[in-house]
This record gives structure tokens, C-alpha cells and sequence, in this order.
């Protein structure tokens, strides 16, 4: 397959261009090595995985860096965590020189805290997840948007197969000592099956016969490792008693079908699992579109003791909120639309707008008039409209990270009410 354009290389092609040195984090085979050497050919690439590499690096790493001539590609530069703290150096010796230093990780606990502690101010820290739809209409419901399974789909379950097998056996035994791999790969199945349900730690750890505490740990492992996200609810409460506990996602529909033996598109379309697995679909597309242009990650959903819930909202320009319904069907009616509209009603002054977003691929059913104050919307016209606004580019003191803003950020004035966990 002909290597396609990511959306985050404008945003990355930047970020070298205003710190020395900048941190590419996702999980494993997102194409990070790939993207940065397409557009950084000239610069030296060391892998971080080769034992004699790693030797070098750790036991001498000030001559290991002397034989290296910037730019520098350190790719899974978690293995060698001590040279953040010789990159800092010699970055502070020449703070005007700009993209320098080229590191990408697959593991976010310590790689952060390394970046945080050394590198603070000097690194613009960007995430780079699986192919998004918006970069390749390959991307399905069914195979995901891992690069090796969009390229080869007839192979996808045997890439799917070997991908966790590597994934348990480095990532996953690096992060934590975790003996029974096996008993982890049944949590993974297990929570594929929650993968758009309000996260109830309980009910996920009992059939696995492990601790609480457990399997907070094992979430933290996706967490770290870009396998998983959790989505919060929205606080700001519009005057309601609301649910605490986020939603949990895996971050791969089609990791997701695979762990739950969906290997076809008929097999999919009966499924149970296909309305969760396509809202997993879209939390993914819209968590990659904001990852991809620099930006925060703004994703919550909404939830209240009385059952009114929608799915997501996504805060957009100054002042207002988008709030989204997903339905997995092709024809969607007005009643769909209203949650979202109950809810924007309570919210008084707050400027808002409701989205239904369907699985139609049809052009002409991108953006239709769906109900007054609601519009359909295919996932394309949905992260087109999230897209809009004007963008700033901005040097995030803490961490150095880029960020890029619709307008200025504003906190609502609105009160909080007494918060509750899922009962």
C-alpha cells in the first residue's frame, strides 16, 4: 500500500520548528517511526530496541550521543530513559536550535515522566494514533485503522493475532510484572465487550476472579500503552445530579471485533455489539482528529441520575458545546435527536448544538436538517463541523506540548451540583 498522508504532520512539521526536540507517543504500529522518517529523511535514525543499541546507550550515553549527528530519530526512546536527561543538556547548551531531537514512545507512564521531569519547556509532546477515516477511506468499522491491517484487510485477524501476541509479551510484561498473560488477555476480551459502556470496575473484575485494585491497574496498562481511553462525564451539571464514572473505549474498532470474533462485515452487521462498537468508532475519529491538529483532548458524555444520557460532548468554539448522539444505522428519525435537545434545553443560556450522527457514507447525507435544533450528519460531516474555527498555535509552559485552541479557553460559570457514582 502507498504510504498515505497523516493529518498530524502539519501539526508535528511545526512542533520541530518551534522546540528542539519533540516526543511522539501512541500505541505500537500507529505508524509513528514511519511518519517521522517520511518527514524527516535526512535525519539519523537509532532504534531503541536493538540490544547492542540500548547497551551502547546505557552504559555510556554521553558517547553515545557524541557519534550521533542531529537530527536525531530515538525511536522507542522508553528503553533508554536516562539519555532525556543528556538530551536536556545539550539542548540547553543551544536552546535555539529547533528540531533536533526526534523521540517517539509506546508507553506513556514512564516516557511522561521522564519528559516531564527532563524536558520541560524544551519538547512539544504530540500523540499519533491508528489511520483515521479522514485520511483514508480504507479505515472500517470492522478492520480499524491500523496501517498493516487497512493495507492487507484479507489478513487483518492473523495481524490482529500476532499484534496482541507481541503486544502481551513486550508492552504489557514492560509496564508490569504481570505473570498471567493469560488471565490478561481474557480482561481484554472482557472489556471489548464494555468498550462504550460507563466503566463499572465490579462487574469487569468478578468474572476474571481478580482484585479491584487489579484491574485498575490492567486499565492503567491500556491507558499507558494507547489501547484505551476513558471518557469522563461532563461536571458541569446544568443544575442535575449527575454519574461520576466515565465510559471506557478501546481505541481500535477493529481490535475491538477482533477480540470478540466479528470477522466479517455480515457477521457485524448482526451483531449486538455493533451500536457499541460503532460509538467506539466514532469516540476514536474524534479523539484522532483532535490529537492529529494539536489539540486537547476534549470528549466527555453526559449522564444524570433520571437516565438522561448523550453520548458525547465535545466542547467547540467560545462558549458552546456539541452535543452528539450515534446511531449505527443508515436512516435516522427526529425522536433520535431527542436527548440532546432535552438536554440543551436545560442548559439555559449555554450556547450548544445537537448532532445525530449515522452510518450513512452518502454525500449528499453529510449535514441534513434532522429536527429544529438538531442536524444528521455522516462521521465525515460530524468531524468537519468539530474541525471549524480558527486555529492557535500556543507553547503549553508545563510541558512544553503544543496545543491548538478554537478561540481562548473559558471556564463556565455555571455552579456544580453534588456529583454520584453509577449506582
Amino acid at each position: 500500500m502507498r504510504y498515505i498522508q497523516r493529518e498530524l504532520a502539519t501539526t508535528l512539521t511545526r512542533a520541530a520548528r518551534a522546540f528542539p526536540a519533540v516526543v511522539l507517543t501512541g500505541p505500537r504500529r500507529a505508524g509513528k517511526t514511519t511518519l517521522l522518517r517520511r518527514l524527516f529523511p535526512s535525519a539519523n535514525y537509532q532504534l531503541l530496541e536493538d540490544p547492542a543499541t540500548v547497551d551502547a546507550a546505557q552504559s555510556d550515553p554521553r558517547a553515545f550521543l557524541d557519534g550521533l549527528r542531529p537530527p536525531t530519530v530515538l525511536d522507542e526512546i522508553q528503553n533508554a530513559p536516562d539519555l532525556l536527561n543528556f538530551i536536556r543538556v545539550r539542548i540547553d547548551a543551544a536552546p535555539n536550535r529547533k528540531g533536533q531531537w526526534l523521540l517517539t514512545g509506546s508507553q506513556d507512564f514512564g516516557l511522561m515522566r521522564g519528559v516531564t521531569e527532563s524536558m520541560a519547556g524544551r519538547a512539544a509532546v504530540l500523540q499519533l494514533l491508528p489511520l483515521s477515516s479522514a485520511e483514508t477511506a480504507r479505515v472500517t468499522l470492522l478492520r480499524g485503522g491500523y496501517p498493516e491491517a487497512v493495507a492487507r484487510p484479507r489478513d487483518a485477524g492473523l495481524w490482529f493475532q500476532s499484534y496482541l501476541q507481541t503486544y502481551l509479551e513486550r508492552d504489557v510484561r514492560q509496564v508490569s510484572q504481570i505473570r498471567e498473560l493469560t488471565s490478561f488477555r481474557r480482561f481484554l476480551s472482557l472489556i471489548a465487550s464494555r468498550s462504550g459502556q460507563i466503566l463499572n470496575k465490579t462487574d469487569i473484575a468478578a468474572p476474571l476472579g481478580i482484585s479491584v485494585p487489579t484491574l485498575t491497574e490492567w486499565i492503567g496498562i491500556l491507558e499507558a500503552t494507547g489501547q484505551l481511553v476513558l471518557v469522563p462525564p461532563y461536571f458541569e451539571n446544568f443544575g442535575k445530579r449527575l454519574i461520576k464514572s466515565p465510559k471506557v473505549y478501546l481505541t481500535d474498532s477493529g481490535l475491538v471485533c477482533h477480540l470478540l470474533g466479528i470477522d466479517t462485515e455480515r457477521a457485524l452487521g448482526r451483531s449486538p455489539f455493533l451500536g457499541p462498537i460503532f460509538e467506539t468508532f466514532v469516540a476514536s475519529e474524534i479523539i484522532k482528529q483532535q490529537s492529529n491538529l494539536g489539540r486537547r483532548r476534549e470528549l466527555y458524555f453526559f449522564r444524570d441520575q433520571r437516565g438522561l444520557e448523550v453520548d458525547f460532548i465535545v466542547p467547540s468554539s467560545e462558549h458552546e458545546l456539541v452535543l452528539i448522539e450515534v446511531k449505527a444505522s443508515r436512516t435516522v428519525y427526529p425522536d433520535a435527536a431527542d436527548r440532546a435537545l432535552s438536554l440543551a434545553r436545560s442548559m439555559g443560556s449555554q450556547r450548544s448544538r445537537c448532532i445525530v450522527v449515522h452510518a450513512s457514507a452518502e454525500a449528499d447525507e453529510d449535514d441534513a436538517a434532522l429536527a429544529q435544533g438538531a442536524r444528521s450528519m455522516s462521521i465525515a460531516g460530524l468531524l468537519r463541523s468539530l474541525r471549524g474555527g480558527r486555529k492557535l498555535v500556543s507553547k503549553a509552559p508545563a510541558t512544553g506540548s503544543v496545543a491548538i485552541w478554537d478561540g481562548k479557553a473559558r471556564r463556565s460559570s455555571i455552579e456544580h451540583d453534588t456529583v454520584h457514582d453509577e449506582p
